[in-house]
């Protein structure tokens, strides 16, 4: 069984600064890392650069930036920044995101995100290590000479500053089994979302051992980095609305994130053995029967993915995801104030603590 170490993930879409006046007693209650996703709201770097100057010994984790958004040199350029600035501390979690967010917001074609995802670490790695940036690849060629419909002049360069770390972390989110391969084979961490913990091997376990089989010794052991709503407590009416909160969420991915027969989240719920279900959510939500898709997800999936419930109910969960090779749990607090926030992090760190 692995020990786990605890982070939290900001909400994107809430009030940022209220979180950040709050943050140190989240770092005091036993909180190790923090990650901001970005979709298509305000971008996760400046926030992660105002944390980085608010804390001291926080990981800062970008949870993720999709990389059709940004070349590989800026991912690189971000990371060595975030890297020098925080001391440190910064995991850089890119991933594909989706057709509807990379046409339809960046309007960027989205095309071939396993192949993307590869080269994006090879170039970022390159970079980081101050070599010059030559790179033939298959989507990236650095630098862009005239044959591939640059203006010739381009030049092979190194990142000017000397990076804090020449092999700053890196994370890819996947949940397909092409990219999850990638990730066991060529990345330091991998994040897939809703997880079942109890599933892994048949979600995730063949692309996993493919993976593992090609990983470079001087990775070390792949760390794996799960979301799951937290709560503990002995109150039912909380339980129930946290328990909601999560049916919520997961309808969304699981029906509305992605079309009839191109959902990535749909298929793993499949593979999670919810062939059914996943297909009645999808059906529902499509159809604008957003609450009962929320209803059709069915309870031992919301239990399985959530650590919510008495503090004995939560502690058999924690140790079901350790069970199931997790290195990092990002426990996003449900409570309905600050200081219950706190206090379910608290109890959370004490548990993973032994």
């Amino acid at each position: 069984m692995t020990s786990m170490k605890l982070g939290m993930p900001i909400n994107y879409a809430g009030d940022f600064r209220e979180t950040m006046d709050n943050l140190a007693d989240f770092e005091k209650a036993g909180v190790a890392r923090v990650t901001v996703p970005e979709a298509y709201s305000f971008d996760a770097v400046s926030q992660l650069g105002y944390i980085a100057a608010k804390t001291d010994k926080m990981e800062l984790q970008t949870g993720i930036l999709p990389m059709f958004s940004r070349s590989p040199s800026n991912l690189a350029m971000t990371a060595a920044g975030m890297d020098y600035i925080s001391g440190g501390r910064f995991i850089l979690g890119i991933g594909a995101s989706g057709p509807q967010v990379v046409e339809g917001f960046h309007g960027v074609k989205y095309d071939y995100p396993v192949g993307r995802a590869r080269e994006n670490a090879e170039i970022c790695r390159m970079i980081w290590r101050r070599e010059k940036t030559q790179y033939q690849g298959r989507h990236y060629t650095l630098p862009l000479t005239k044959d591939d419909g640059g203006s010739g002049l381009g030049k092979a360069l190194k990142i000017i500053n000397h990076p804090v770390r020449d092999r700053i972390p890196m994370l890819l989110a996947a949940i397909g089994p092409k990219n999850t391969e990638l990730a066991a084979e060529l990345f330091e961490e991998f994040q897939p979302f809703l997880f079942h913990p109890e599933y892994v091997e048949a979600a995730f376990g063949e692309p996993l051992a493919a993976g593992k089989a090609k990983r470079d010794p001087s990775l070390g052991e792949l760390g794996i980095v799960v979301q799951a709503s937290a709560l503990i407590s002995e109150d039912a009416e909380q339980i129930e609305v946290a328990m909601q909160h999560v049916r919520n969420h997961a309808a969304l991915y699981i029906g509305g994130m992605g079309a009839r027969g191109k959902n990535f989240y749909n298929t793993l719920a499949v593979r999670y053995g919810y062939a059914d279900e996943a297909a009645l959510i999808q059906d529902l939500y499509l159809d604008g029967k957003k609450a009962e898709a929320a209803a059709a997800v069915p309870d031992d999936l919301v239990r399985a993915m959530s650590l919510i419930g008495p503090r004995s109910l939560v502690a058999e969960r924690v140790e079901a995801f350790a069970k199931s090779g997790v290195t990092v749990v990002l426990a996003a607090p449900l409570a309905p104030t600050h200081a219950g926030r706190v206090a379910t992090m608290e109890g959370l760190s004490e548990i993973l603590a032994g």
